[in-house]
């Protein structure tokens, strides 16, 4: 069955928490260190509006990856900036979900009329790099030993796409 894109519900926030939190105790993907409830992941989602989607990704009902786009900074002077978050279930990755998500985002982006996308990816997430400029994203900094999870500093890398 072909991928389908769609606006994340409220029903969606137990799947996103469960695909999110995977990340935070297994890998770098995210600097959190402990997992989200759902209670917390249900007023995350409400907090995005029309101006900052959330969306997902199915097939045959099953959710399969989400990604968002949320303020950059809390200033109004960087309201035309967003920052992109995409995730794929751990055990669905490299079957074209990711960048999926990350092509209509991009388009939702363009189409609320935003002029740049921010990035910040961990340095040792080389797919995540990847993926980022094959769609056009160049890296702007590197920033090193910024987190540390698992016992070791990590380098955050922003990448940056101009609508």
């Amino acid at each position: 069955m072909p991928l389908q894109i769609r606006d994340a519900a409220a029903a969606d926030a137990g799947a996103i928490n469960d695909i999110y939190n995977h990340y935070v105790t297994h890998s770098t993907s995210t600097y959190q260190l402990d997992p989200d409830d759902l209670d917390s992941r249900w007023r995350w989602l409400a907090g995005h509006g029309s101006r900052h989607p959330v969306t997902v990704c199915e097939c045959d009902g099953e959710i399969l990856g989400w990604a968002s786009l949320s303020p950059f900074r809390p200033r109004e002077a960087f309201a035309l900036s967003v920052e992109n978050s995409v995730y794929v279930r751990h055990d669905r990755q490299r079957r074209g979900v990711g960048r999926a998500l990350m092509v209509d985002l991009i388009a939702r982006a363009r189409a609320l009329g935003y002029h740049t996308i921010v990035a910040g990816v961990s340095a040792d997430q080389e797919p995540s790099l990847i993926m980022h400029r094959e769609l056009g994203f160049l890296e702007v900094a590197r920033l090193r030993e910024v987190g540390r999870k698992f016992d070791r500093w990590l380098d955050l890398t922003y990448l940056q796409l101009m609508l």
